[in-house]
């Protein structure tokens, strides 16, 4: 049986919500994978007042074995490719050919931040405290991916906060990132979903609602800057 579940994602953003509202961080920044992270990110930064956004992360796989990644295109502010050398290097593959792949992966992520963000500007950065999350995590690799291009960004400080995570891969963040917030980290570990009475499959248009939502509770503490 698993040691803990969430009735879904609200409550499990609730959950770390109330935990990263003791860390007093400074000039936080949201970042949400989506689309499951979007509804925990949304009520994180409810709590913290901070802006939430995206960060979209496509996988470039092999040719013929596309399961297996070769490198990550992620648009956390500047869209960037973050390379699996290892794999690139058993596939005969150079960094032109993923910058070929990556063109058809770049404009799929554009086409989602235009979709889910339409003409909101990106966030600034840099200098600041980025709290990355998502709904949980398994093998970590679309979040790994995301925390290589988002340290380029040269925050204060880079948190993950995930409710439910693989415990090898939390000791692996632990590694990596200035801190790692997850609240259950069972083991042995089976599956994500596993830890909640609801994980219903987000949709785009609950993610479009959610940013919506956080926009407009921040947009009253930016006024009044």
């Amino acid at each position: 049986m698993p040691s803990r579940t969430f009735a879904d994602r609200t409550h499990a953003g609730r959950e770390l919500a109330r935990v990263l509202a003791g860390r007093g961080l400074d000039d936080p920044v949201i970042l949400a994978l989506p689309r499951g992270g979007v509804p925990v990110a949304l009520e994180i930064a409810r709590v913290l007042l901070a802006p939430v956004d995206l960060v979209l992360v496509r996988k470039i796989g092999v040719p013929g074995h596309r399961e297996v990644a070769a490198a990550a295109v992620v648009d956390g502010g500047d869209a960037e490719i973050v390379y699996n050398t290892d794999v690139m290097r058993s596939a005969r593959l150079s960094g032109a050919d993923i910058e070929i792949e990556a063109e058809a992966e770049l404009a799929e992520i554009e086409r989602r931040r235009e979709v889910y963000l339409g003409a909101r500007g990106r966030e600034r950065l840099e200098g600041r405290t980025l709290v990355v999350v998502d709904d949980g995590i398994a093998t970590g690799a679309t979040m790994r991916a995301a925390l290589a291009a988002l340290k380029r960004k040269r925050p204060s400080r880079l948190i993950v906060a995930v409710p439910i995570a693989a415990p090898d891969v939390v000791a692996l963040l632990c590694k990596t990132v200035d801190e790692v917030v997850c609240l259950e980290a069972p083991d042995p570990f089976y599956a994500v979903g596993e830890h909640y009475c609801d994980f219903h499959q987000v949709t785009d248009a609950e993610v479009m609602e959610a940013l919506a939502e956080a926009a407009e509770f921040v947009r009253p503490m930016v006024e009044g800057r």
